[in-house]
């Protein structure tokens, strides 16, 4: 089935502090070891100053959370997640310290996060305008960080992501009072255009990586050494067990993040889950669905007709993702 790309001729620009991130600092000399034994990706190869995305699984390959993952220097590592997910997993990751060389430390109260959308994001840091995403540019004491950019109607909306320590200083572009301002709606949405979905409270332990496209947007690496779960992720990956991945969705009636979704084909067993979900503005889009969303559904669903919470729920209608599923890596 083809999918077309969003229409929504959605193009925000403006600066925001996006609600809902927590920031964990891992500090010493084992710390990039430390992390590269509990990841999905690859954080030894990561240059100073680089960022990737990587997820944090159970023994069973299901995520428990996901970050953004900043390498301030050789022994010093950002941890940007999901807030409500922050106490359960930094108290998880202390678990398996023991007598390695570092400190994990919950660091929200520290440190500012900025999001910076569209035009905003290009004139704040012209350096990072292209598409290659988690490319990174140190200002002062803070870095920005390219993220995925959100695709609709033939546009390409920059999102940047501002990680500095506060009361330090920081790239001139933040503190210019004459920037516009995002919404937190408009950065929820730009991040479903993305085609990237966060692991929170209720999805935690719902899905491998490659159920949220995680290996499609660097966040997963198959050459690294052992992580919890890794054997039943690379299972997913190489003997063609991959049932389920993450689609865009559009409904006209409310979504709920952990909403079960059901196919005409099977009105018995929910064929999916809502994994994350967004509102637009319907006075400035009065023509277009109101909620937009990331689900992770079984594949041979995608052609079936798609209902949120039942099997007689609100039609859900799915969207082109903006990149492209890599099957053999």
């Amino acid at each position: 089935m083809d999918l077309i790309e969003p229409d929504l001729k959605f193009s925000p620009s403006g600066i925001l502090a996006p609600q809902h991130w927590g920031l964990i600092l891992a500090e010493g000399p084992d710390a990039g070891s430390f992390l590269q034994g509990q990841l999905t990706n690859d954080v030894l190869l990561l240059p100073v100053g680089q960022a990737r995305f990587a997820g944090y699984c159970s023994a069973k390959g299901r995520l428990m959370a996901s970050f953004v993952v900043l390498k301030h220097s050789a022994e010093k590592y950002l941890l940007a997640c999901h807030q409500d997910l922050l106490p359960s997993t930094l108290k998880r990751l202390s678990m398996f310290v023991m007598r390695a060389k570092l400190k994990l430390t919950d660091v929200t109260a520290q440190y500012d996060i900025r999001g910076l959308l569209g035009t905003t994001a290009d004139q704040a840091c012209p350096a990072l305008q292209s598409e290659v995403p988690w490319r990174t540019l140190q200002e002062g004491e803070g870095h920005f960080i390219k993220l995925h950019s959100a695709k609709n109607s033939g546009l390409s909306i920059s999102r940047l992501m501002w990680i500095g320590l506060k009361d330090a200083p920081s790239s001139h572009a933040l503190t210019d009072q004459s920037l516009p301002s995002a919404t937190e709606n408009e950065w929820r949405l730009a991040e479903v255009l993305s085609g990237i979905s966060r692991v929170q409270t209720a999805t935690s332990e719902a899905f491998v990586p490659q159920m949220l496209n995680y290996e499609s947007v660097e966040g997963v690496s198959f050459k690294k050494g052992c992580y919890p779960g890794q054997e039943v992720v690379a299972r997913s990956q190489f003997r063609g067990t991959l049932k389920r991945r993450a689609f865009i969705v559009s409904c006209h009636s409310p979504m709920q993040v952990g909403q079960e979704i059901f196919s005409a084909d099977d009105l018995d067993q929910a064929c999916g889950t809502v994994a994350s979900v967004a509102e637009i503005d319907s006075t400035t889009h009065p023509d277009t669905a109101k909620w937009w969303g990331m689900v992770s559904m079984q594949i041979n669903a995608v052609s079936q007709a798609l209902h949120l919470g039942h099997p007689e729920g609100p039609e859900l209608h799915l969207s082109a993702l903006p990149y492209p599923l890599l099957e053999d890596i």
